[in-house]
């Protein structure tokens, strides 16, 4: 699996009360963040076997944790869990997988930025806004995850917030579902193009104030296809 002795957790001990519960939370969502961090930087490698035991013991945790982190992260595609033989995780996506993902993409997101034109409240335009101008000049590529992480975190979180300003339960769960950033930026080394992607994510913003559903929907066609364009260049190149 790798050299995981770098993402050991350390310092984190229980309390009394209330603060034994805040403690125990967030030594789960450390442990998650540093096995995603694995799992994304191939520490643990496409489709091979994640041990819980030798996890815990990596991380310095017991194996309740990890047991909570490889739950959450099935949820998002990360890692699969198989009768007999524990967790595995997930192959990388092929180009056929790409292609599909964005298939996918095409059919829900564009109808979901045309809705937000329409429905789009104050305070969810306010965090639209906000995520598009945090993720300027950060870097979306990297040696690890560490790297881009929070470029990755904040484009996803762009696109889910968009489907929710839909005001169309089912059709924000389907766009949060597909789980695409992780899967695209887990194919490193080529990602999305920062750049790129805040310009285009502008030109969405821009038709959404406006509450212009049609440019809305244009705008975020355009962006797909242009990202559709950017991650199959990896295979066009031979990566």
């Amino acid at each position: 699996m790798g050299q995981v002795e770098s993402h050991r957790i350390r310092g984190i001990h229980g309390g009394e009360g209330s603060a034994v519960s805040v403690k125990r939370e967030v030594l789960g969502d450390s442990v998650y963040e540093a096995v995603k961090a694995m799992v994304m930087d191939h520490v643990i490698e496409p489709g091979s076997r994640v041990g819980i035991e030798s996890l815990s013991r990596s991380l310095g945790v017991s194996a309740t944790p990890v047991r909570e982190a490889l739950a959450r992260l099935e949820a998002d595609g990360l890692v699969v869990k198989r009768s007999l033989s524990g967790y595995r995780a997930t192959e990388l996506l092929d180009r056929r997988g790409v292609e599909e993902l964005f298939e996918m993409r095409l059919l829900l997101e564009p109808r979901a930025a045309a809705l937000a034109a329409e429905r789009v409240g104050d305070i969810a335009l306010d965090r639209i806004e906000a995520l598009v101008e945090e993720m300027q000049g950060l870097p979306d590529k990297g040696h690890s995850y560490a790297v881009y992480g929070r470029f990755a975190l904040l484009d996803q979180r762009f696109h889910d917030a968009l489907a929710a300003a839909s005001g169309r339960t089912m059709l924000a769960a389907a766009v949060e579902r597909l789980h695409t950033h992780l899967h695209l930026f887990r194919l490193s080394p080529v990602t999305g193009g920062s750049p790129a992607t805040v310009v285009e994510h502008s030109r969405i913003l821009r038709a959404v104030l406006r509450r212009n559903p049609e440019r809305a929907e244009a705008a975020m066609r355009e962006h797909l296809e242009l990202s559709l364009g950017r991650h199959l260049s990896r295979y066009e190149d031979g990566v």
